[in-house]
Order: structure tokens, then C-alpha cells, then sequence
């Protein structure tokens, strides 16, 4: 039997072998233990109960061999929230939080006066986006697409499991919200924009699914897509919110500047200082603009 800390010391240098973050050794011993990290610590001179070791062992092996720890777990966590995670949806990730953060804070300053606020999440996934602000936002009354029958059938488990009043709908990325014309305030996107070329982490290319990570031959498929239709949704006064790619910028401005030439926009940098977050203003400014 080993202690907890020559567990833990054993599989962090497993993982700086198998180039795994070391840091994820803890963050699934919190959550296979189901104890709070300063607990663990108290007890970490301790020997592991057996039970807990052989499942430790198991999924660390799962982890060393690229799994993400996600699958392994069958979950993730998301703005304090907890989503079922499968080979299906794409994980949420952390960058992801930050652009709820953003849209969230855009709502309160532009529909201030508004008892309700019309907001699609487009291209669902676990329904993390949709979710969120399903349950942060009172106001918000939220339709969420996916092209995936299989995405679809995770999300809205999800959305029982957090107890979110959500509409889903199947179909290719605005299709469902304009054959059932319906009028957005706020159209949330985290769409697949990684260029089918671009070499990917195992982890990521071999247990995620491709649909929701690869945007076409330069990324910006999907984009193209949304900004040719978004008219057709989009009330006068609203906004898009997408995450984009950090080397995207420069495409991404000109794409805006050329399909929505009477629109405002600002790509946001997140917490790393890089460019991943696009908002595009229909009828109303940015958040920097009303500070003013």
C-alpha cells in the first residue's frame, strides 16, 4: 500500500514522462476521493484505502495513455457547474468560462430595461454555454442547436442535471432557430475553428469529436456561416458572441469587417493575453464604448 504523497509523487513524475500535466494527478485524486484538496493534504502521510487505490491506479493509467480526464471521470466541471462528458461533446475548457464571464456582463449593461432576453447557444455541444447562462441570467430564455443527435442527448441530460429550462433543437448551426423564426437578442457560439491541417494533441484529436474541432481548411468555416445567415435571427438590437482561435485576429477582422460591414465588433484577449473572444454589436455598442 502506498501513502498518499508517494502516490501522488510516483504519478506526477509518470506524467512529466508521458508529457501529461503533472497538476492533473491531484485534480483526479480531489475527485476520485471526493474530499477538498486541503483534506487530502492532512492526510497525506496516510496510506490510501485499497479501494481508493486500485481506482486511482486504474484511471491514472487511463490518463498516462492521453485520455482526457473527463472520460475518464464520465464528467467535467464548468462555472461551478457539472457536466456529463463523453466521446461525443467536447470538453468545456477553462477559456470557454471567460466568454460566458464576457457575455454575461454585456447583457446586464445592454438589456438593462428588458424583462427578457432572447439568446441562442448555436452549435450546443454538453450545452456548457447554454447552461450558464441559463443559470446565471434570470432573464434569459434559451434555445440551444447541434447538428449531433448524440451531442443533443448529453446536453439535455445536462440540462436536467442543473435544472436548466432549455429548448434544443436539431440542425446545422442556425438552420432550426430561422425555419421556427425566432428572434435573438444574444447568439452564443463556440464553434469548430481549428484548421483541418493543424497537428492536434492526442488527447484532444483522439477521444474528442472531430465535428465540433475542425472549422474547415482555414478555420473560419463556420464563422462564414453564421455571419451569411445571422441577419435572418438577429433582432436590431443584439450581439453574437464566439470564441475563436488566438492566431485568428487579422482573418477574423477582415471576415467581419466584409460580411457584416455595418456592424461594430471587438475581439476580447483572455486571461493568457490571447486573442479568443469576438463580439459583434448589431444596433448597440460594446461595453468599452459605453464607458466612454
Amino acid at each position: 500500500m502506498s501513502t498518499f504523497r508517494s502516490a501522488v509523487a510516483a504519478y506526477e513524475k509518470k506524467c512529466i514522462e508521458a508529457d501529461v500535466p503533472s497538476e492533473t494527478v491531484m485534480c483526479y485524486l480531489v475527485e476520485l476521493s471526493q474530499q477538498e484538496r486541503y483534506a487530502l493534504y492532512m492526510n497525506f502521510e496516510n496510506e490510501m484505502p485499497e479501494a481508493l487505490q486500485k481506482k486511482f491506479d486504474e484511471g491514472m493509467a487511463r490518463i498516462l495513455s492521453q485520455e482526457p480526464m473527463g472520460h475518464v471521470l464520465g464528467y467535467s466541471w464548468f462555472y461551478g457547474y457539472k457536466f456529463i462528458v463523453n466521446e461525443n461533446v467536447l470538453i468545456p475548457r477553462e477559456e470557454t468560462e471567460e466568454l460566458c464571464a464576457q457575455i454575461l456582463a454585456r447583457m446586464d449593461r445592454i438589456f438593462t430595461e428588458q424583462d427578457s432576453i432572447e439568446c441562442a447557444d448555436v452549435g450546443t455541444g454538453s450545452a456548457d454555454i447554454a447552461i450558464t447562462l441559463c443559470k446565471e441570467e434570470k432573464k434569459v430564455r434559451m434555445h440551444a442547436t447541434d447538428i449531433s443527435e448524440e451531442a443533443l442527448t448529453v446536453a439535455r441530460q445536462n440540462a436536467v442535471n442543473n435544472e436548466a429550462d432549455i429548448d434544443f433543437m436539431a440542425g446545422d448551426m442556425l438552420k432550426p432557430l430561422i425555419e421556427r423564426n425566432i428572434k435573438l437578442d444574444v447568439l452564443a457560439c463556440n464553434p469548430p475553428y481549428i484548421p483541418a491541417e493543424e497537428k492536434m494533441e492526442h488527447s484532444v484529436v483522439d477521444y474528442e469529436p472531430h465535428v465540433a474541432l475542425f472549422g474547415g481548411d482555414d478555420g473560419l468555416k463556420f464563422y462564414r456561416q453564421v455571419f451569411r445567415d445571422c441577419r435572418q435571427i438577429m433582432k436590431p438590437k443584439s450581439f453574437m458572441a464566439f470564441e475563436m482561435g488566438y492566431d485568428q485576429r487579422e482573418r477574423m477582422s477582415v471576415l467581419v469587417q466584409e460580411m457584416l460591414p455595418d456592424t461594430s465588433f471587438e475581439i476580447l484577449k483572455d486571461m493568457n493575453g490571447k486573442d479568443r473572444m469576438l463580439f459583434v454589436y448589431f444596433g448597440c455598442s460594446s461595453i468599452n464604448d459605453m464607458n466612454d
